[in-house]
């Protein structure tokens, strides 16, 4: 599944950012962004072994250059998948990596036969609300103090119908909304 690229003075900017399947060697920078940005991180070991996964397990890294500015992940369980995380270095912020990295495991998921797509995230993060609105992603429930730790809850979001030509208009529209061209190399989970 690799993006056309926009014909040059077509489509969205580039600004060098790749969205490619996380690998060993990325641990490092995604470790670095989760401690930065998780009030409860995993660990490292939590992250390898979500990569000895791959039947189940989708993760992508956002790539400026050879560093690691976000990382994404997708649970599989048959027609359904879950979002595991979303996090983008708090420097890299604001130039919609958690966007594209949603859109490509959005459409990975497509082709992988999953119709549905769930999610927990806190009730005050109004801003990743927002965006997974325009995912297409609606309340479902809530799970009471499901970040224990810093005592709060968690809004369950779900996505239904993500490869129905609804869902699939939306995320033609999300992708061309983009202010810079979407690249992925999601295509080759062997290497």
């Amino acid at each position: 599944m690799v993006a056309e690229p926009a014909a040059a003075g077509t489509g969205p900017a580039e600004d060098g950012v790749l969205v490619v399947p996380m690998r060993r060697r990325h641990l490092r920078g995604v470790v670095d962004i989760e401690e930065r940005t998780n009030h409860r991180p995993w660990s490292l070991t939590l992250f390898q072994g979500e990569l000895r996964q791959p039947t189940s397990r989708r993760y992508v890294v956002a790539l400026d250059g050879h560093r690691v500015v976000g990382f994404a992940g997708l649970m599989l369980t048959g027609f359904e998948g879950h979002i595991t995380n979303v996090a983008v270095d708090p420097d890299a912020r604001r130039r919609h990596i958690a966007t594209r990295m949603l859109l490509v495991l959005f459409r990975e998921a497509v082709a992988l036969g999953v119709e549905d797509l769930t999610l927990e995230v806190r009730v005050t993060n109004r801003g990743a609300q927002e965006m997974y609105r325009r995912f297409g992603f609606v309340p479902g429930g809530v799970r009471p103090n499901y970040y224990s730790d810093i005592k709060e809850d968690a809004l369950i979001m779900w996505a239904h119908g993500i490869g129905t030509d609804e869902g699939s208009a939306r995320i033609d529209e999300l992708t061309a909304s983009l202010p810079v061209a979407l690249h992925d190399l999601v295509v080759d989970r062997a290497g």
